[in-house]
């Protein structure tokens, strides 16, 4: 008698991540011979910086190719605290031994999220939000209580708004500026009253600021320089997005101490340290701020760039509401009532695909399916050729 797997009560209930999902149709579809304009993803499309690079060859050849410890080598979270300090404004400046880095930020928040939460613990999270916080919490076997943001308020949430959704189980909140999947960003007036909130309720707030540096219509606020209290802030940061660095798998996070050390105790139990080679790429790319801040400020102005051609390829029609992308390098396009089918977005998605080549993420993966995402982290042409079959499709 063979043994025949059962999903254990862990992960009965988890999906797939539907942005990876989609990225690995578009990529079979390409295999297969189709010319698929893939905007699906959310990666830049940019090399890492070259000094970077070289710098990791240069650790390579002096020998990091062993473990560290867990946390992060020390340069590195020396690196990333002086890095944090940069914003925070009024509070005791960040140390190495509140950091722990990981394997990218997303095995920080899932770290922070299993660490803080557990079984009747609820959880607020602004939505829609990137797919994997429900999930994460799911598996941390708290409960994810979504708390819907208004279109008229570019999808973003109130302190008001969450302080309606808490209910004495509340133990915490995600919070993500700018916002995957809407590009939207928080005004700091935003993010001083839903801080202040969190404070008052004492629960933990895992903020998400991996997109921060990427932004166009004026600075991304960090928590760090708004938050009365750094007791109750987790801050999740990492290269992959303003670096260009996604493959390398460098995150961290920001946190007191006793958290971290529990954070630090888990990790070790998981994957342990993150590759030696690829701290030494991060610990460039902190270190070496004029080279960076440079780096940064080009792709940046290249995303700004293309984001405004997307915009401009779209006012021939003015039926398409969107989310105005003020952060990130995502349109979060509202098709409700597309074919009239209760799953908008899963149905626009499939049928964009099918008639014009175009791969886009579903809303129903961020929990609101009236809505499609697309990125724009590609070439200016492909953007613009991509959002424009999208609007031919949805207006018909």
């Amino acid at each position: 008698m063979s043994l025949v797997f059962q999903p254990s009560a862990n992960i009965a209930r988890m999906k797939e991540s539907a942005t990876l999902a989609v990225a690995a149709k578009a990529r079979a579809l390409k295999a297969a011979g189709q010319s698929i304009i893939d905007l699906g993803a959310g990666e830049p499309d940019f090399d890492t910086p070259l000094f970077i690079r070289e710098a990791a060859v240069k650790a390579l050849a002096d020998g990091a190719t062993r473990y560290t410890a867990t946390e992060g080598i020390l340069p590195l979270r020396e690196a990333v605290a002086a890095d944090a300090n940069r914003y925070v404004q009024g509070l005791a400046p960040v140390a190495a031994n509140e950091v722990v880095v990981s394997n990218g930020s997303k095995q920080s928040l899932y770290n922070a999220c299993v660490c803080c939460f557990g079984p009747g613990d609820e959880v607020l999270v602004p939505t829609p939000s990137w797919t994997s916080y429900y999930e994460m919490l799911e598996l941390a076997r708290a409960t994810a209580v979504p708390v819907y943001g208004d279109a008229a308020n570019s999808l973003k949430v109130t302190a008001d708004q969450l302080a309606a959704a808490a209910t004495p189980r509340t133990k915490g909140l995600m919070l993500n500026s700018p916002s995957n999947p809407t590009g939207a960003v928080y005004s700091r007036e935003e993010l001083t009253a839903i801080l202040a909130l969190a404070a008052e309720r004492n629960w933990w707030v895992i903020a998400d600021e991996i997109y921060m540096r990427i932004a166009y219509d004026g600075p991304a606020a960090s928590v760090l320089s708004l938050a009365p209290t750094r007791e109750n802030l987790i801050v999740i940061n990492g290269v992959a997005k303003a670096y260009a660095m996604t493959g390398w798998r460098i995150g961290w996070s920001i946190a007191p101490v006793a958290l971290t050390k529990a954070m630090t105790a888990f990790q070790s139990h998981t994957t342990s340290n993150p590759a030696a080679v690829s701290q030494y790429a991060a610990l460039a790319a902190l270190s070496r701020v004029e080279e960076s801040d440079a780096a940064v400020e080009h792709m940046v102005q290249e995303f700004h760039r293309r984001r405004d051609a997307v915009l401009r390829a779209l006012t021939p029609y003015p039926t398409v509401r969107y989310v105005h992308p003020a952060g990130a390098f995502y349109l979060y396009v509202n098709v409700a009532g597309f074919e009239g089918a209760a799953d908008a977005g899963g149905a626009f998605a499939a049928r964009v695909l099918e008639r014009e080549n175009v791969a886009v993420v579903p809303g129903s993966a961020f929990l609101t399916p009236d809505w499609i995402r697309m990125s724009y982290a590609t070439t200016e042409a492909i953007a613009v050729e991509g959002v424009t079959r999208i609007a031919r499709c949805l207006v018909g």
